[in-house]
């Protein structure tokens, strides 16, 4: 009987690890949330922007947001009333990559493995998750339903 007590308790241990549970009462209110793609002046520059806008300016310290398989820092941006969470996402292929590439295939070796990291959360094309902290604990917040704004083009 030990033993299926203490299996059952590893095991139980174990599906409390993998699960992330998000804040339904977070301590900040969302007015609004969109997300803008972009197109730079050079071919290969693109992107996305995220913006979330609170009800009220916030002194909370939020670190990350999650968004379409990427994650990225979240910048904060006060107005007179009101504070933007701000997310920008490049997919743009025109990143300095140190890469070498030579005829002589022993010359490449120097070449690093690209890290291919596995995204953390499940997540629909207008869902996104930011996380923030209070105190010393990270709390996760899920917004639903992020409206996709007309694509914005820079020269």
């Amino acid at each position: 009987t030990m033993k299926t007590f203490y299996l059952l308790f590893f095991v139980f241990g174990f599906c409390q690890c993998g699960s992330t549970q998000f804040e339904k009462n977070p301590p900040f209110k969302i007015i609004s949330a969109s997300y803008t793609p972009w197109v730079g002046g050079i071919e290969g520059v693109s992107g996305k922007s995220v913006e979330i806008t609170l009800f009220e300016k916030t002194t909370i310290a939020f670190d990350s947001l999650f968004f379409q398989n990427k994650k990225t820092k979240i910048s904060i941006k006060n107005s007179q009333e009101r504070s933007f969470l701000v997310g920008n996402f490049s997919n743009s292929s025109r990143l300095k990559n140190d890469l070498t590439l030579h005829l002589n295939a022993s010359l490449e070796l120097k070449n690093k493995l690209p890290k291919k990291t596995k995204f953390r959360f499940s997540l629909k094309e207008n869902e996104a998750i930011i996380s923030y902290k209070v105190g010393s604990l990270k709390k996760y917040y899920k917004i639903e339903n992020i409206q996709k704004k007309s694509t914005a083009f820079f020269q």
